[in-house]
Formats: C-alpha cells, sequence, structure tokens
C-alpha cells in the first residue's frame, strides 16, 4: 500500500476523532512537533525505523516521550496507533495529509503556487484575495520556486493545475510548430 493511501486512512480516522472532541489544532500542533523531534534526532529516527528493534523496546521509549512531553491523550494514543501498526515512520505524510483532511472539513482551500523566484507580500495577499474570490473559500497558499519555469506561476488546487509558466508556454508552441 502506497504511503499516500496509508496517510490518507490514518489521517481521515484520526479526524474524525479528534474533531468530535474539538480538539483538532492541538493534536495537529503536537503531532508537527513530534515529527520534528523525530527527524531532527537521528537515534529516534532509528530506533522507530529499524525492524530489528523488538516492539517493546520501541514501545517503552515512545511511552517514556509521552510522559516527558506532557501531550494530549489523543496526540499520544495515534501516536501508540502508529507505532503498534509500524506506521510512525509515515507521520510526515500523514501529518500533511491530516491537515488537508482539517481544511476541507472546515471549508479551507489549499492551493500550492510555484513560481520561477520568490514573491513579495503584496503579490502573495493579491493571489490569496483572487483565489478567495475565484473559489468563494477561504484560501490557505503555499509557495515554492522552480527557477525551470522561467517565469510565470503554476497553482496547483486538489488535482487542478493552473499553467501559466512561460515554460508551459514554450512546449506549446514547440508541440505546435512540430505538428505542422
Amino acid at each position: 500500500m502506497s504511503s499516500k493511501t496509508v496517510a490518507r486512512r490514518y489521517a481521515g480516522a484520526l479526524a474524525d476523532a479528534v474533531v468530535a472532541k474539538d480538539d483538532q489544532r492541538r493534536v495537529q500542533e503536537e503531532l508537527l512537533g513530534w515529527q520534528k523531534l523525530i527527524a531532527s534526532a537521528e537515534p529516534l529516527k532509528q530506533v522507530f525505523s529499524n525492524p530489528t528493534i523488538p516492539y517493546d523496546n520501541k514501545r517503552q521509549v515512545l511511552e517514556e516521550l509521552i510522559k516527558r512531553t506532557k501531550i494530549h491523550q489523543s496526540t499520544a494514543n495515534f501516536l501508540r496507533v502508529l507505532l503498534r501498526n509500524q506506521r510512525l515512520t509515515e507521520l510526515g505524510e500523514i501529518n500533511k495529509r491530516f491537515a488537508q483532511v482539517l481544511d476541507e472539513r472546515s471549508g479551507v482551500l489549499t492551493a500550492e503556487v510555484t513560481t520561477a523566484r520568490p514573491v513579495s507580500d503584496e503579490t502573495r495577499q493579491s493571489l490569496d484575495q483572487q483565489l478567495s474570490s475565484v473559489s468563494r473559500k477561504d484560501v490557505r497558499l503555499t509557495f515554492a520556486t522552480d527557477p525551470e519555469l522561467i517565469g510565470g506561476i503554476v497553482t496547483r488546487i486538489g488535482s487542478t493545475v493552473y499553467d501559466g509558466s512561460i515554460r508551459n508556454q514554450l512546449q506549446q508552441i514547440k508541440k505546435q510548430l512540430i505538428s505542422k
């Protein structure tokens, strides 16, 4: 089963559990903290990803960390489930999908904007306003740069891609010239 499929299932189940208790934002913040903790501590990453380390040893490490970090019960239970099902190493992808599920359920649209060069705060605000007015929803934008675009902008909203890059325009011209 692919990592994205696993993440979608776990994120959906977690969202069902925490939205009912209205704990979603707190759990989301704590899981992001755990993701950073595991990613930044190589020994932890090795313990949780190494299949030769017995489950009981991993569980002891996890329980000690839970005790020290004093996280919410929902977060602790979810981490235990991930460990039991050998999915703790996929926490990053699960967190990403969990944020998307929470946004979808609260009516927030997530858009990924890629440009050739970093954009100004003014341009970011303008894009946010334009996408909000077109979609009639609140929009959460994430920005990335890709110099290969040459110029222009590529926006991904869900599975829909709006490609206004110069690279795409040049590819279209090339196709037209080849087909003639």
